[in-house]
């Protein structure tokens, strides 16, 4: 009787399993579902009289010591563009945490990216920064400081690449390594996205000259990730839609290349209003952001598993209404669900 009960159990079990459809693998189908808790971080919490701010975007950020610790470019009605630092240990806390204004210079800095490079020891803020007589006039600079809460600590700028493409834009400077070489990602506005490499000898400096990564319906904002648990690269880059911006996905067996198209189009975007559940009524635009990340390191792993983006939103309004410098991007955080 009990070995009779056993095989019935044991065939019902099987039968059941049977029925449950499984998730698909999100990095074969590249299909993506996202809830929005709204925005987190804006620059109204912390007015400026004198100076009124108009918009914290370009968020970068790390997990370190139990506390998150942002960067982002500060816009200014006066036009001026820098940084601003921030640290929290909870999300509900991020919007009233205290503000640090980073200036390395009077010019025009911003769109940071923050890791730790283990090799030097130091944390590492790399920027584009515009300075009279560069050629193009946007080029990519870094900062190091061994203390990664003290905004007063990061050294001065420190031009990287000595060798750029005559004539050529390129913006939004992206660092990754892996276990030979740094390569260094940026984008064009032209529908190209560019690298170059150096010796983990060399970094910050010895770069090769630019090879063409991707060619496709591309704007600017890529960010390159190693997908943890898994040997493939994973680059998100932001694309425009009427009115405003999205992100597509790629991935890469190597950062070399070739990149291959994962979601990569409004139909199927990584992320975009389309493709979000829950929450989005404050915002359209997807737009320049950064993946919460498994790590501090130079590696730039993210969990394969469950992704959380951070990036700078606006509503319609928002956008269409006003000049570029005068948009009033917030911060908000994205979650991925089954």
């Amino acid at each position: 009787m009990k070995m009779k009960l056993r095989m019935t159990l044991m065939v019902v079990l099987l039968s059941t399993a049977a029925t449950i459809a499984l998730p698909p693998d999100t990095w074969k189908v590249g299909k993506f579902w996202w809830v929005d808790a709204g925005p987190y971080i804006d620059v109204t919490a912390h007015a400026d009289d004198n100076d009124p701010h108009v918009a914290l975007k370009d968020p970068t950020i790390v997990y370190h010591e139990k506390r998150w610790h942002l960067f982002g470019t500060l816009r200014k009605k006066s036009g001026t563009v820098c940084m601003q630092y921030l640290n929290f240990k909870t999300w509900k806390e991020a919007n009233t945490a205290q503000r640090h204004e980073i200036s390395f210079t009077d010019k025009y800095h911003c769109a940071p990216q923050v890791f730790y490079f283990t090799p030097h020891q130091k944390w590492y803020l790399i920027y584009q920064l515009a300075k009279p007589g560069n050629k193009p006039g946007m080029s990519p600079y870094c900062s190091t400081t061994t203390t990664l809460s003290d905004p007063k600590s990061w050294s001065e700028p420190q031009l990287m690449v000595t060798n750029p493409a005559p004539d050529q834009k390129w913006i939004d400077f992206w660092v990754i390594c892996d276990e030979q070489k740094a390569h260094l990602f940026y984008t064009s506005n032209n529908g190209l996205m560019w690298r170059r490499e150096t010796t983990l000898e060399n970094f910050p400096h010895g770069w090769s000259d630019q090879v063409l990564a991707l060619k496709d319906d591309i704007f600017e904002a890529s960010h390159t990730y190693k997908l943890k648990n898994r040997s493939e690269y994973l680059t998100i880059i932001e694309a425009q839609a009427p009115g405003r911006r999205y992100y597509k996905a790629y991935l890469a067996d190597r950062l070399e290349g070739p990149w291959r198209g994962l979601a990569d189009n409004l139909e199927n975007p990584f992320a975009a209003l389309e493709n979000v559940k829950q929450g989005m009524k404050w915002t359209t635009s997807i737009s320049h952001g950064e993946l919460l990340r498994a790590g501090v390191d130079e590696r730039m792993e993210v969990e394969s598993s469950h992704l959380k983006f951070l990036y700078q939103g606006v509503d319609e309004q928002g956008y269409r209404g006003n000049k570029y410098g005068g948009i009033p991007w917030k911060i908000g955080l994205l979650e991925q669900i089954p």
